[in-house]
């Protein structure tokens, strides 16, 4: 079969085991610690890319998938909420509104305490602005009003480990400085007691801030004013500023306002993108370090093979085919360590998340905590064209680094290279 002499050669010299001499063997060495380190920094990238990947898609899907996109308020006590809400759901660019009642608060279970974000909300409107219901047992809504005499209370996780509350357990819900609803006065604090019905987990930040009750419950709560909006869902998150802009002026009431999910979790969105960049570029650095070592290695063949490549010249090998050969020989470590490394890159993406949780359940300890870090556990969501970008980048730069060596290699002097092995 014909095979191209550059390339035979120098797939001979990358292949070639000469263990009984000691250039060789160092050669081989390096050679092997060269790919080693490609291979390494080759899987690590695929693997951080992958879980930045995981990171944006938690945020745009779990985080604002409870959340809002929008929510619009008015302090005005005489508006029609439910017509609001049409009105907003009709709108151009949204997909589905619901009316809510906020109220930041305080919880007391005997001598704890901790802040919280009551949400009053419509049962029937809020499933279609979140997916709250997906960590809620079957019936937590109903049971928010079940018994009007005992309202009902659903809490995050982190909340109730905090105040060391389960299901079933009396809640004290306190808001300072709440308007008393009865000509703007306002009274040191309005309290109300609740029923936890349930705890949802969704294994985010949220799970330490937030509470959910019924809407006459905030509304209650809220002493009849202020904290009233609806919450709305976009067609499309990233150009949720500009149609919830648009949204304000359609209102015919004034005294609205909001904001989106930009002001709201925009900085979290922009350090997740800014990590990725840094992290990719800092592994990216190590891959071109990694690429770079080909370049030592090659120099110590090109010493290494002086009289064989004088030999080549003397029998009428060009300088293009010298050049080549060592070419070759740089492709093929640089090819082995991209493709290897790709491969690992891809399985480490798919196993991570379940590693993590593995060495988190046999220590006992939690890496990540919701109530630092964006969620609680290490997400990971591999993208077949970050595989391809890293591999095609590592192995170009593994090309780039063998031009050196292959062209000291085509510049060698037949005769001198001969006067000096004999």
């Amino acid at each position: 079969m014909f095979k191209p002499l550059p390339a035979f050669i120098g797939l001979r010299y990358a292949g070639a085991q000469r263990s009984d001499e000691d250039s060789a063997g160092l050669v081989s060495f390096i050679s092997g610690l060269s790919m080693i380190g490609l291979i390494l920094g080759v899987a690590l990238m695929v693997i951080v890319m992958s879980v930045m990947n995981g990171f944006d898609r938690e945020l745009r899907e779990r985080i604002l998938g409870i959340m809002p996109h929008a929510t619009v308020y008015n302090t005005n006590p005489d508006i029609n909420w439910t017509a609001v809400r049409d009105q907003v759901a009709a709108a151009e660019g949204i997909t589905a509104a619901a009316e809510v009642w906020q109220v930041n608060g305080l919880a007391k279970n005997g001598l704890e305490v901790t802040p919280l974000l009551v949400q009053g909300v419509n049962p029937e409107t809020i499933v279609n602005v979140s997916t709250i219901g997906d960590f809620l047992q079957p019936g937590s809504f109903d049971a928010l009003t079940d018994n009007p005499a005992e309202p009902g209370i659903i809490l995050g996780k982190g909340i109730a480990d905090k105040l060391e509350i389960g299901v079933g357990e009396q809640l004290s819900v306190i808001v300072p400085q709440s308007a008393s609803g009865n000509g703007g006065g306002r009274s040191a604090a309005q309290l109300a007691g609740f029923k936890v019905v349930d705890v949802f987990h969704s294994g985010t930040a949220l799970d330490h801030s937030l509470a959910i009750v019924d809407w006459a419950q905030a509304r209650t709560l809220a002493g009849g004013a202020g904290g009233a909006g609806v919450q709305m869902r976009m067609q499309d998150m990233l150009r949720s500023f500009s149609v919830f802009q648009s949204l304000l002026q359609q209102l015919p009431v004034e005294g609205y306002y909001g904001n989106d999910w930009t002001g709201t979790h925009g900085n979290l969105y922009q350090a997740i993108q800014m990590s990725r960049n840094l992290v990719s570029l800092l592994v990216f650095l190590i891959i071109a370090i990694a690429a770079f070592n080909v370049v030592s290695t090659l120099v110590m063949v090109v010493i290494d093979k002086h009289g064989d490549i004088a030999i080549l010249r003397t029998m009428g090998a060009s300088t293009k085919e010298i050049l080549l050969t060592f070419v070759s020989q740089g492709a093929l470590v640089g090819l082995i360590g991209v493709l290897v490394g790709g491969v690992l890159g891809l399985l480490g993406s798919l196993v991570v998340t379940d590693a993590v949780a593995g060495l988190e359940s046999l220590f006992g300890i939690q890496f990540l905590k919701s109530d630092v870090y964006p969620v609680d556990y290490l997400p990971s969501e591999l993208h077949w064209g970050d595989v391809a970008l890293v591999v095609g980048a590592g192995f170009l730069l593994s090309l780039i680094a063998t031009l050196y060596p292959a062209l000291q290699a085509s510049r060698v002097q037949p005769a001198a290279a001969l006067r000096q092995d004999f």
